[in-house]
């Protein structure tokens, strides 16, 4: 096995492919390292196969389009121990890969580029997604996943081949970008930074990224890999108001400076109780459905959770609080029985059926909620 592949995705870069080819080449010869130049093609039509076979790369062939889709095929193909991935449309400098070798000898499964802080050249990047698209999302990624990288999208970083294979990257787009990191951070390993320029695109066309529809992806991806932040922490915070705004209510009307609250305040807080409860919900199925895919790894807390909420027990939980609110509304009822059926003020008799029929509500809820976790547990002792 050779130590380093030095990996290109490639659509339609005849322009480009051959400098940066040579200039990997370069950069193998001068720091004496045994390696390859691979070429993962994503069905180019203006010869940008031929020129990098001619300019000594190694070309495989990737019928399945997509940027993800041809570094994974890539990845699949390299000799390499370690794959230093980029793009071949010049706007990286091949020849100046030192300090990825270097942390990538020291030991760290993963080394990102940082084009923030080597420098981004004049026309290099535009300027929407300098200042916000990039920012932005990697914010965002760090936020989620803690993961100390600054640059979450640098298209420039390297890897231990046979680490990343066992991170069972899927995604075929753009996104593969953010799914590396994502996994990364989440199997806990160690992310070096390597300051990166970047220079202007050498293609002379448009590129084929998309701002918004690929940063769309990007966030799209980095919520659906993150349960905690897409519905538990929404959904306890709606919880707790929900329920304490209620409790509140219960016991008498509140004044907000000079706005009153009362039964219709109520009705809206025990809305948003259930709303957070669903959502709640909504989180742990989804955790578990990935952890079932290998998407997310399995949290100690969680298993010891998911092992204490058994069906019977789910079912007798939610049976218990379906039955005090239905017998919370049969008080109710027998109250409007004792005055015969007449008129009754609704700022007194809605405090009692608001809570009582989220309380029916919920109880259901997690009734059918344990019915559905045993279903996405089925599989889980094969």
């Amino acid at each position: 096995m050779t130590e380093l592949t030095i990996l290109m995705p490639c659509l339609d870069e005849a322009a480009t492919v051959g400098s940066c080819i040579a200039k990997a080449r370069e950069f193998l010869e001068h720091a004496g390292i045994s390696g390859e130049v691979l070429v993962a093609d994503n069905g180019s039509q203006d010869g940008s196969r031929e020129l990098a076979r001619m300019a000594g790369a190694r070309v495989v062939e990737v019928p399945e389009r997509g940027y993800g889709a041809a570094l994974a095929a890539g990845i699949a193909a390299a000799s390499g121990r370690y794959v230093i991935m980029g793009d071949a449309d010049d706007s990286y400098d091949f020849s100046r890969l030192e300090g990825f070798v270097e942390k990538l000898r020291e030991g760290y499964p993963l080394v990102m580029g940082n084009r923030f802080k080597g420098g981004i050249r004049k026309g290099a990047m535009p300027w929407l997604h300098r200042y916000f698209g990039n920012p932005v999302l990697s914010f965002i990624g760090r936020l989620l996943f803690r993961a100390k990288v600054g640059d979450f999208h640098c298209g420039l970083r390297g890897f231990d081949r046979e680490a990343v294979r066992g991170l069972e990257l899927t995604t075929p787009g753009m996104e593969f970008a953010s799914e590396l990191v994502v996994k990364a951070s989440l199997a806990g390993w160690r992310i070096a930074e390597v300051p990166t320029t970047l220079h202007p695109d050498g293609r002379g066309r448009p590129p084929h990224l998309r701002s918004w529809r690929d940063g769309w992806r990007h966030l799209r991806f980095l919520l659906l890999f993150s349960p905690r932040w897409l519905f538990l922490y929404p959904g306890l915070a709606l919880l707790v108001l929900g329920i304490a705004l209620t409790a509140a209510l219960y016991v008498a009307p509140l004044h907000v400076g000079r706005a009153g609250l009362d039964i219709h305040s109520m009705l809206y807080a025990s809305a948003a109780a259930i709303l957070g409860l669903q959502l709640c919900l909504f989180a742990l199925f989804a955790r578990v459905s990935a952890q079932n895919a290998g998407l997310l790894p399995r949290r100690p807390a969680l298993e010891a959770f998911l092992r204490a909420a058994s069906l019977e027990r789910g079912l007798l939980v939610g049976l218990a609080a379906a039955a005090g609110g239905f017998i919370w509304s049969a008080v109710t009822f027998w109250h409007w029985r004792e005055v015969g059926f007449g008129a009754l003020d609704p700022r007194v008799v809605m405090r009692d059926t608001i809570p009582a029929s989220a309380l029916m509500i919920g109880g259901m809820e997690v009734m059918l909620a344990s019915f559905l976790l045993s279903i996405l547990r089925l599989g889980e002792g094969r």
